[in-house]
């Protein structure tokens, strides 16, 4: 099944294109979508995850199909064939 992956601001930067196609299996995860992700472009790692302890960085905002994923089922929400996937930045100031 694919997914499309859309990135914004300095994500789009880091990922080298607006948005990306990402095959993957039946059932799939967000969070496995992320660490797919990341195994294919390894300079978002340092932009989406957290190292210490492998999960998002609150800092990135996750969408699907234009659903903010706390508002479905967070990192276990399950994409489908045809689901869009937005990774915004979120900028912090003072």
């Amino acid at each position: 099944m694919a997914v499309t992956l859309k990135f914004i601001g300095a994500l789009r930067h880091a990922s080298g294109a607006e948005t990306l196609a990402l095959t993957c299996k039946k059932g799939f995860s967000l969070m496995e979508l992320v660490n797919e992700l990341t195994k294919e472009a390894p300079v978002l790692r340092r932009s989406l995850l957290d190292e210490q302890l492998e999960q998002p960085k609150p800092n990135a905002l996750i969408l699907v199909n234009g659903r903010e994923i706390s508002v479905l089922n967070g990192l276990e929400t399950k994409v489908k064939d045809g689901d869009e996937v937005v990774f915004i930045p979120v900028v912090h100031g003072g």
